[in-house]
């Protein structure tokens, strides 16, 4: 794939429909405009938070967020990864800037694996496998995720140039081969806890993630 060429995708004629999303976040109430695209299949859907402050904005650069459905972290708040802690972050990085969004990718699941394989390598993880090892062992790649349906909704809503919300060093270089320009990629560190420190430890020592 040549960098900073924009994949082809078909999509289906309707592929988008958007509204008003108000929602509940620490303590406040805010009014996000939402946004959900479907892809191909049946599976691959995304949604989409913007946050805009007109009074702010004046051609402030996007923050965004490419953020993995995670159902055990994001729903159930587990404790053995860092997914609900850094969605969370980027909520509030995003609603108290300018211009933001939040790209929630449900079928990202584990990874790209999906919730069954995951909680398969959970289990193999509590036989003293990393996370790496664990979804090798289940037959699963390390990480199967695509960036092609997240990199056309971005540039569906006017934002083929962002600052990055991601420690992932690979998160960042597939958008940009999928034609995004990522001017920043920020940090987006959360403290580890007893649960989840090897899986942090694997993230940066296997992955390179900037943690």
């Amino acid at each position: 794939m040549k960098s900073g060429a924009l994949t082809s995708v078909t999509l289906p004629a309707d592929w988008s429909v958007e509204t008003i999303l108000p929602i509940a976040f620490q303590g406040r109430e805010l009014v996000l405009e939402a946004h959900a695209y479907q892809g191909e299949t049946d599976e691959e859907q995304v949604l989409v938070l913007v946050h805009r402050d007109p009074k702010a904005m004046n051609g402030s650069m996007p923050i965004v967020r490419v953020h993995s459905g995670c159902v055990t972290g994001d729903i159930f708040h587990s404790l053995r990864c860092d997914c609900y802690q850094q969605l969370q972050a980027a909520l509030k990085v995003i609603t108290e800037a300018p211009y933001g969004a939040i790209i929630y990718v449900p079928y990202h699941e584990g990874r790209g694996i999906g919730l069954f394989k995951k909680i398969q390598a959970y289990a193999l993880q509590d036989q003293g496998l990393d996370t790496v090892e664990a979804n090798i062992e289940v037959g699963a790649p390390i990480d199967s995720r695509d960036y092609a349906l997240a990199a056309r909704v971005l540039c569906d809503l006017g934002m083929a140039e962002i600052k990055l919300l991601s420690n992932n060093p690979a998160k960042e270089q597939a958008l940009k081969a999928h034609g995004i320009r990522v001017a920043e990629r920020l940090p987006l560190v959360v403290a580890p806890n007893k649960f989840n420190k090897r899986y942090l430890d694997t993230k940066r020592a296997r992955m390179a993630h900037k943690l």
